[in-house]
């Protein structure tokens, strides 16, 4: 009963260091008493920008990074997503069609054991008739 209860206040004790411990590093939010992000306001200045009036605002394609390789590689990308786009479309319709396919099997299935049911029903049917016709001619044949 000893070990049980020391084991017992083990655990515990470990549940209660690693619970406090998990809360703790959840809530604790550490403040940055960093000096170069600190927001100082004694001075204030004014700042204006100001547009080159002679900059272009669309970008030539050897200025961009990559250039013109880089809009072929997304180019060639674009025709490979409209590639497998297409052939996802022909992947839903042989699904579709295969879908189709088996539902009509089912239904088939569903009426030819249907039918099955009915002519077994029909067989047992006819053998209770022919048992009680023996019956009938036996009992007549012993009066």
């Amino acid at each position: 009963m000893k070990k049980i209860s020391k084991a017992m206040a083990t655990a515990l004790s470990i549940m209660i260091l690693t619970g406090s411990a998990t809360l703790a590093a959840t809530t604790f939010t550490p403040l940055n008493f960093d000096d170069s992000s600190a927001v100082k306001t004694n001075t204030t200045k004014k700042i204006t920008a100001t547009v080159d009036e002679n900059s272009n605002v669309m970008l030539d394609p050897s200025q961009v990074t990559g250039g013109m390789k880089m809009q072929s590689a997304i180019l060639q990308l674009d025709n490979a997503q409209v590639e497998v786009r297409n052939q996802l479309l022909d992947y839903r319709a042989n699904y579709t069609e295969i879908d189709g396919r088996l539902k009509t099997t089912k239904e088939e299935r569903k009426a030819a054991k249907k039918k099955i049911k009915q002519a077994e029903k029909r067989i047992k049917n006819l053998e209770k008739a022919k048992t009680k016709i023996r019956k009938n001619f036996e009992q007549k044949i012993n009066l």
